[in-house]
C-alpha cells in the first residue's frame, strides 16, 4: 500500500521545541551563518540526529507555502542603463530576485527572463507589470508564470 504525504499547518507553538530548532538550524545553515550542520545543532542545543530526523519534513509556511514566485520575460532597448532600471523598480517593490538571463542583443533590443519572489506592497503581478512598463527602455513584457 503506498503511502501519501500529507501536510498540516499547525501554530508553531503547540508542537515540541524541537520542530522550531530544526527550523532554526535549516536557517543557519542556508545563511551560512553556520558552516556544518554539527555546529548549527550545537547553537540552538539540539542534537544532529534530531536535526537529521526532522530536517526533511519540517518546512516554515512562509518559505514553503507562500512563496509568489513570478516569471517574466522582458523585451529591453539595448541601451545602458535599462537593466539596472528594471532591477532597480523590482528593488523598489521588495521583490527579491532569483534569477536573470539576458540574450544578446539583437536589432536593438535584448530578451532578458527574470524571476523573483514577490514582496512588499505589490501583491497582484499585473500591477508589478504595469509598474516596469513605466521603466524607459522597457519595450514589452510577459508573465509566463507565478505560483
Amino acid at each position: 500500500m503506498e503511502q501519501h504525504s500529507r501536510l498540516v499547518v499547525v501554530e508553531a507553538s503547540v508542537l515540541p521545541d524541537v520542530i522550531s530548532k530544526v527550523l532554526e538550524v535549516k536557517r543557519l545553515l542556508a545563511s551560512q551563518e553556520e558552516k556544518s550542520s554539527a555546529a548549527a545543532c550545537k547553537r540552538v542545543g539540539i542534537s544532529r540526529s534530531a536535526y537529521y530526523k526532522y530536517k526533511d519534513c519540517v518546512f516554515s509556511y512562509e518559505d514553503k507555502l507562500t512563496q509568489r514566485i513570478i516569471n517574466l520575460q522582458l523585451t529591453l532597448r539595448d541601451e545602458a542603463g535599462v537593466l539596472s532600471s528594471v532591477l532597480q523598480m523590482l528593488y523598489a517593490q521588495s521583490a527579491n530576485v532569483l534569477t536573470v538571463n539576458q540574450s544578446i542583443p539583437i536589432d536593438g533590443v535584448a530578451g532578458v527572463t527574470i524571476s523573483i519572489k514577490m514582496g512588499g506592497e505589490v501583491q497582484n503581478p499585473h500591477e508589478l507589470e504595469e509598474k516596469l512598463q513605466t521603466v524607459e527602455g522597457v519595450v514589452a513584457i510577459k508573465i509566463l508564470s507565478g505560483e
